[in-house]
């Protein structure tokens, strides 16, 4: 199969895992910061890129986070960084599942990290998915507790605000059409901020 058939096969599979939508400049200019492109990536790193792409068709690696205007296929820098943790792509999927306790948790975690939607996290790992999920979590609990408003429950509350904060980038417009609405930065960082200020 040629170069052009596979980048062409890819472009499909992320289409239908992301819908189509229109990428602008600004997402762009906001990519080609937070991401690189495969190409790019699979030469300093001494990987063919049609083998890549091949192992992303197989479900073996991730799809690219993104797709720039000009047709690159954006990717993380650390992309290859999980599989050479596991020993290899074919034993990455074990190694990924094996981090949750329930096989079924395991295995929707792991068709997630598949899509390359995982976009919303600097890093992604196994610990700081489970990170993020236990943070966004206690931060929409939090105004159910029952010492809310309180200077302690304000420290507390800013705090899993400051970790998720850190763990997530800024995120871009693309994602807010391709998730259908509101990022957990938005949700969870900005509107939590503006909803319960810093005493």
């Amino acid at each position: 199969m040629s170069q052009t058939d596979l980048k062409q096969q890819l472009v499909e599979r992320f289409r239908e895992v992301n819908g189509d939508h229109p990428m602008t400049g600004a997402d762009d200019a906001y990519v080609s910061v937070q991401f690189v492109p495969l190409e790019e990536l699979c030469a300093v790193r001494g990987r063919d890129a049609d083998a890549v792409r091949r192992l992303m068709l197989r479900r073996r690696l991730p799809l690219p986070g993104y797709l720039r205007t000009d047709g690159a296929e954006m990717v993380p820098a650390d992309l290859f960084d999980l599989a050479d943790e596991a020993g290899s792509t074919d034993l990455l999927e074990a190694w990924f599942t094996a981090h949750w306790d329930d096989p079924v948790t395991g295995k929707a975690e792991w068709d997630a990290y598949l899509s390359g939607q995982y976009v919303c996290l600097h890093s992604v790992t196994p610990a700081t998915i489970q990170r993020k999920e236990h943070l966004t979590a206690a931060i929409g609990a939090a105004a159910k507790e029952p010492d809310a408003a309180s200077e302690q429950w304000s420290e507390r509350l800013h705090a899993l605000i400051d970790e998720l904060d850190a763990l997530e980038p800024a995120f871009t417009a693309y994602d807010r059409l391709r998730f259908g609405g509101p990022t957990s930065r938005d949700t969870c960082i900005d509107a939590m901020r503006a909803r319960f200020p810093r005493p």
